[in-house]
């Protein structure tokens, strides 16, 4: 995996050099833009990691990025950081998807807290991602029996009832649940209907 970088929007050349260099100090990778717009228009070569932006931006504010950013799919969870008048929006930002929100004047430990908390959800998020595609690739390799003994399991039915619907003898349902389990790296029913249901 690529080390993850922060990604600080800001319109304020000292803001964003300064989290810029707090981040870089504490070990992290950043990379400044100075507005919205500057971090949108580039979204295609966007490194994977978060994104640090002021609420308070001209052409466009922090909220409007984080829906611009949640419209496009974007994987990049946010903090926002807001002044004290900008509570309400900073509310409004919650709604929209930001993963955290920090008061100016804050403190560094706090802001790198808040950070790292984005770059460790963004983490878990692309593990669940990795383990759904690997769910996927094992479910496109069950043939179409198997799939359909799969299908009868998830819906919570019986071997005999499976059976009964497919117009094999339960015998051979237990043989293909067998096969379903293997290949589907199951330990168990209760895993395979979990995987299953994951996979979508």
């Amino acid at each position: 995996m690529t080390e993850p970088v922060v990604h600080v929007v800001d319109d304020d050349a000292a803001v964003r050099d300064s989290i810029a260099f707090l981040l870089e100090s504490a070990g992290l990778k950043a990379r400044t833009w100075d507005a919205a717009t500057a971090l949108l228009d580039a979204y295609e070569e966007l490194e994977p990691g978060c994104v640090v932006t002021d609420v308070r931006m001209p052409q466009m504010n922090g909220v409007e990025l984080v829906r611009r950013l949640k419209a496009l799919g974007a994987p990049h969870p946010i903090v926002m950081i807001t002044g004290h008048a900008d509570v309400p929006l900073a509310v409004e930002a919650m709604k929209a998807g930001v993963a955290d929100f920090i008061e100016k004047p804050f403190d560094d430990e706090l802001l790198l807290a808040a950070v790292r908390a984005a770059l460790t959800q963004r983490e878990g998020l692309e593990r669940q991602d990795a383990e759904r595609a690997a769910v996927r690739e094992r479910l496109a390799a069950l043939s179409g029996r198997e799939r359909q003994v799969l299908d009868g399991l998830v819906a919570g039915k019986a071997n005999k009832v499976i059976a009964f619907d497919l117009g094999i003898s339960p015998r051979t349902v237990e043989i293909y649940r067998a096969h379903v389990m293997s290949k589907m790296q199951a330990g168990s029913l209760s895993e395979l209907v979990r995987m299953a249901l994951a996979a979508g």
